[in-house]
């Protein structure tokens, strides 16, 4: 988030309790719920949800949706209900023998230094350091690697709870100055300030209504480029739909008001763009976005003289929509690009401005078998970053496409970094897998050598873990990867705690990564599966599809035979198999709930899209309808209805015990999803097990979420699986006997970003 982009996103740095069966019926197939007689006992007793009559019609089929009132936020009824949900919740964690003893074993392994990949700007490095429990990573800068660095912004300073969080950072040219966003409790809305590098103040420059935006300085360090919305009217609520973002122009030290209008297209509200500026400063970048769509356009416009920072002048370029472009470097009047036209694995070409048609294209680098998912230009090299069944490769090439070797890399894992210019003779990368903390290197482009950088000290021995990766067949025969992480010398039994994690949308790849939690959840014995579903990048454009619109259907197909398979293999039995994903993930697991409820013990949904009839009617969602199709066109809403988790909850069925998450400022996948869920899931539940939402408050969609939050979080979760899966949690404070040398990201490894901010991600 905070290093210069190794290539710049086309989408911007872009998720009365009653019978739900009756969701999806007509009125008079209404069943009434059980008399009092007649219901059976609950361990559990859920707050009243009242029930409205609202019905909407569906290209003729009537669909009742009896809790829209939850939609409403900030009404009295709705914050009463939150209230209750959560002092239900809560009520249930806190009986949870062992709950205390695995915040305190989270907190233990949470404490130690990481850093972030440092990047070059101005003849200064910066980049970011964490010692520990601090709620926000510290921005750092230093002239040398060798001097001692300093503080250059401290979010933590800026709210007592750390709930403001730095979302975006830009280094003018010549490392003077310092655009940074923020955003306060997890919302994707940000706020720009400028920072003077040397002094370590504040402007008086403040730039609001941002979102999905990164910023992009001139080359004379004047001002930057920008997009944002406009500001909401008085009374308009912050989760209304998103349209018609601007491009503008900031001169630093002026006000917002006084920003010059670079871009704009009124007849495209739902477009969005991106500006790039080249580092010759000739040109600027504009990559156009619609929604989540992989495909965009790319528009250029020269920077000169006075014109540079006025409107008109831009050139579409590349305006078809057709396939997916992403700038990486120029020659003079040549554009090189990653694409994926007509190489669904992606290749890098040479575009010449006065001749961009596809014929007159120079291929750099063709497609290859592994996928090409990013490249940079570096020291005069072209370094590309590969995935091959799901684990990074890094290739290396020269200015005209020749192949020069590999970046040789620790073992099977995830790359990130690699970011520089043509004149920088270094760039910095990470390195991380399921047992590996994510490493920093220093690499030498020249030498085509690496070298530590930052590696500090977990409480773990790696050594204790086998990571393996097996090949399943889905429902119609598809392989699909997934890696198994566990204790060495697991029995297969059929009686292992399991923990399958899964996402399958928005062409985001999963791969390997360490994470905190997920280490917890391996000292408690557990195993850690994560599936590789279609809708996903792993394998390119092709894989991505065939998991969207009316493909959809795949990915939970791909899901379910997973946990088929660790069953059948006797990894694990549906009693003690718990199932997890977030945002896209969260509907992953509300379908495969609803769809298979007696092969899971545990599910938990997190900020899931839940109703997929209305999810376009918020925020950003409208963006999604690239991979989920639409309600408004009648294929696709019955592909929608068919599936949708809210819509598919059935009268006195036994669920999995489920724990949704969501959180009140989540303005991304608006909590209302979670909210009416939740409310229908407890009403359509028979048994024994809980069913239950736990709604964090001052927070968001989860990017920026505070340490403190993050560790209760999961203490809560894994409190709440252990409880439901008969697990011993007698042991989960105990140390582990061995340290490792290695840096650690808190969130788990699945929850990484898809390619767009604006994916539910």
């Amino acid at each position: 988030m905070y290093r210069r982009s190794v290539r710049s996103s086309t989408l911007a740095s872009i998720l009365s309790l009653s019978v739900l069966s009756l969701v999806g019926c007509r009125p008079e197939e209404t069943v009434p719920p059980p008399t009092q007689a007649e219901a059976p006992k609950a361990r559990f007793t859920y707050p009243a949800t009242a029930m409205g009559e609202v019905v909407d019609d569906y290209h003729g089929e009537k669909i009742a949706d009896p809790y829209r009132w939850l939609e409403d936020l900030d009404s009295p009824e709705t914050q009463a209900w939150v209230a209750a949900q959560n002092a239900v919740t809560f009520g249930y964690l806190e009986t949870i023998a062992g709950r205390a003893a695995l915040r305190e074993r989270l907190t233990a392994l949470w404490n130690f230094e990481r850093y972030g990949t440092p990047w070059k700007e101005g003849g200064r490095y910066f980049w970011s350091r964490n010692d520990g429990l601090q709620n926000q990573s510290v921005i750092y800068t230093a002239r040398a690697l060798k001097d001692e660095p300093r503080v250059l912004l401290d979010p933590n300073a800026l709210s007592a709870d750390g709930t403001v969080a730095l979302t975006g950072m830009s280094v003018s040219p010549n490392g003077a100055m310092v655009a940074y966003g923020l955003a306060a409790s997890g919302s994707d809305w940000q706020e720009y300030r400028v920072r003077d590098v040397e002094s370590g103040k504040d402007r008086e420059d403040l730039l609001k209504w941002i979102k999905f935006s990164g910023v992009a300085w001139t080359k004379d360090n004047k001002g930057f480029f920008y997009s944002r919305y406009a500001e909401p009217k008085e009374g308009e609520a912050l989760t209304g739909q998103n349209f018609d973002q601007k491009l503008y122009y900031h001169r630093v030290g002026a006000p917002q008001a006084e920003d010059v209008l670079i871009y704009e297209r009124p007849d495209h509200p739902k477009w969005g763009f991106q500006g790039t500026v080249t580092d010759d400063g000739k040109y600027l970048i504009i990559e156009v976005w619609e929604g989540s769509a992989e495909k965009n356009a790319v528009f250029v416009k020269e920077l000169k003289g006075k014109e540079a920072t006025t409107a008109g002048g831009v050139v579409e370029v590349l305006k078809d929509f057709d396939a997916k472009y992403d700038f990486i470097d120029n020659s003079g009047a040549t554009l090189w690009m990653f694409t994926d036209k007509d190489a669904p694995r992606g290749k890098v070409v040479a575009i010449d401005l006065k001749r961009p048609e596809a014929s007159a294209w120079t291929v750099l680098i063709p497609e290859a078998a592994e996928t090409l998912r990013s490249a940079s230009s570096v020291g005069g090299r072209l370094l590309a970053s590969y995935l091959k069944d799901a684990a990074s490769q890094v290739k290396i090439f020269d200015a005209k496409g020749k192949a020069l070797g590999e970046v040789a890399l620790p073992g099977i894992g995830s790359v990130g970094g690699l970011g520089g210019k043509k004149s920088d003779n270094e760039t910095f990368f990470s390195f991380t897998s399921y047992t590996t903390p994510g490493t920093i290197y220093r690499y030498d482009v020249k030498k085509n050598a690496s070298e530590l950088f930052k590696a500090p000290t977990v409480l773990f021995n790696p050594d204790d873990y086998a990571t393996e990766q097996v090949f399943y067949p889905s429902k119609d025969g598809t392989k699909i990867p997934m890696f198994l992480v566990h204790r060495k010398g697991l029995e297969r039994g059929g009686q292992n705690p399991t923990y399958l994690y899964g996402y399958g949308g928005f062409n985001a790849a999963i791969t390997p990564a360490f994470s905190v939690a997920n280490l917890m959840w391996l000292e408690m014995g557990g195993v850690l599966a994560v599936a590789n579903l279609r809708g996903g990048g792993e394998y390119g454009e092709a894989w991505h599809k065939a998991g969207t619109k009316l493909n959809k259907q795949n990915v939970f197909d791909d899901f379910i035979a997973a946990a088929e398979w660790l069953i059948a293999n006797k990894y694990t039995s549906p009693a003690k198999l718990a199932i997890s994903g977030r945002s896209n993930g969260g509907l992953l697991v509300g379908a495969a709930m609803t769809q298979r409820p007696e092969l899971f013990g545990v599910a938990l949904p997190g900020v899931g899209v839940m109703d997929m009839l209305r999810f376009h009617k918020f925020t950003i969602g409208w963006a999604w309808v690239s991979d989920y199709g639409s309600s408004e066109d009648p294929a696709e809403f019955k592909a929608l209805r068919a599936y949708s988790p809210l819509h598919n909850l059935k009268a006195n069925t036994e669920y999995p015990a489920t724990l949704v998450t969501t959180a009140d400022h989540d303005d991304r996948v608006v909590p209302g999803h979670s909210y009416k869920f939740a409310a229908a899931l407890q009403a359509a539940h028979k048994g024994d097990r809980p069913v239950m939402i736990r709604i964090d408050v001052k927070a968001g969609h989860g990017a920026g979420k505070p340490t403190t939050k993050q560790i209760e979080e999961w203490a809560d979760i894994w409190g709440f699986v252990a409880d439901n899966l008969g697990m011993e949690l007698g042991g989960a404070a105990k140390p582990a006997p061995a340290a490792e040398e290695g840096a650690a990201e808190g969130a788990p490894a699945a929850e990484q970003a898809p390619a767009s901010a604006a994916a539910p991600q």
